[in-house]
């Protein structure tokens, strides 16, 4: 059983697609400025236009949440230990419903565990991965918060056990700082529905174990983390690269989590560099 899947096309064009794939608790609208930056600079770099897409995760934007029955086995906590593979099959789906059978896909955060698990799923429909400010390990005893975070999305109907991540903290990078920032992800948080919000987190703590699947990619592969990121930062993210034959890395200074979002066009950068690498 797959997912419905709004397909945001960003740019079409011939040849194999690079697919954004968003981070929580937002959708797939986070890429478009990066988007636009990866498009001049593939085209200042002369490389045949491709197709870009930002699609929004089932749960996210326009792609509605999956019922229970989609979503497979539900834990006695409450998460969903199948909705990640089904995830992954719903992406794959989507790629080969528009003809192709490869795409390099570029994740954040959330994102990186749909990518993780689609290369270990589907490794012949991965041509390429950018892994930016995400980790492959489960979360241990610290994702119990996740389930209090569906919860509280449920019981409320209401976006705001999210809100703060739009709300800067203290060592948090200048943009996440700025009256553009918390804008821009209030206005995002706020467009969203609560029962995705919850199903997201439920997916993502029912995920099963994906710590050593980067690794196995023998693909070109770009590692992006932000310094001042709190839980993906060089510290986690270089060691994770260098553990991954050839994959470029790229630390960006005063940066945190959000790093297509915070400085999309250094993003943007390390991603052409991944595209005319495959």
């Amino acid at each position: 059983m797959t997912f419905d899947i709004h397909n945001r096309i960003l740019r079409k064009g011939a040849g194999t697609p690079l697919i954004l794939v968003n981070a929580y608790p937002v959708d797939g609208r986070m890429w478009e400025e990066c988007a636009g930056h990866i498009m001049a600079l593939a085209d200042e770099a002369g490389l045949p236009p491709f197709p870009i897409w930002a699609p929004d995760m089932p749960g996210s934007g326009l792609s509605p949440a999956p019922g229970d029955e989609a979503s497979g086995r539900r834990a006695a906590n409450g998460s969903y230990p199948d909705a990640l593979d089904r995830m992954a099959e719903s992406y794959v789906a989507l790629l080969h419903a528009a003809g192709h059978e490869k795409a390099v896909w570029v994740c954040l955060s959330m994102g990186g565990y749909l990518v993780t698990d689609l290369y270990r799923l589907h490794p012949e429909a991965v041509a390429g991965v950018a892994l930016c400010d995400t980790m492959a390990a489960s979360d241990g005893v610290g994702g119990e918060a996740r389930l209090a975070t569906s919860d509280a999305c449920e019981s409320t109907d209401s976006v705001e056990p999210v809100m703060h991540f739009a709300k800067p903290s203290e060592g948090d990078s200048t943009v996440k700082r700025s009256p553009t920032f918390i804008a821009k992800m209030t206005r995002w948080i706020n467009d969203q529905n609560p029962a995705g919000l919850a199903w997201r987190q439920r997916m993502t703590y029912g995920r099963p174990e994906l710590a050593g699947v980067p690794e196995t990619m023998r693909v070109p592969v770009a590692v992006v983390s932000g310094e001042l990121d709190p839980t993906s930062n060089p510290t986690v993210m270089k060691p994770l690269a260098e553990r991954i034959p050839g994959a470029a890395f790229t630390a960006i200074p005063d940066c945190g989590h959000f790093s297509a979002v915070e400085h999309p066009d250094v993003v943007a950068r390390a991603l052409v560099d991944l595209v005319r690498r495959v």
